[in-house]
């Protein structure tokens, strides 16, 4: 699947999309189709690593979404 991707720290400009593994839920988790997200302050603070919370890289920023469920764990 596609994914936005934070590869380094740093400015927007460096996030890149990428392919990664489709997700399978855990248990209490659920996988979610999305269809619409944004990017808030907070997640511009984490990507430029100025956040107080350092995700391991790579990750995918995104706080908020909506979309379907589509599998639950």
């Amino acid at each position: 699947m596609k994914a936005l991707l934070c590869k380094e720290f740093g400015p927007p400009e460096t996030l890149a999309v990428g392919e990664v593994p489709s997700p399978e839920p855990g248990p209490g988790q659920v996988v979610v189709r999305v269809r619409a997200c944004g990017i808030n302050f907070p997640d511009g603070l984490i990507v430029e690593g100025k956040y107080q919370v350092k995700p391991p890289l790579p990750f995918s920023p995104g706080l908020e979404l909506a979309g379907t469920i589509e599998k639950i764990g």
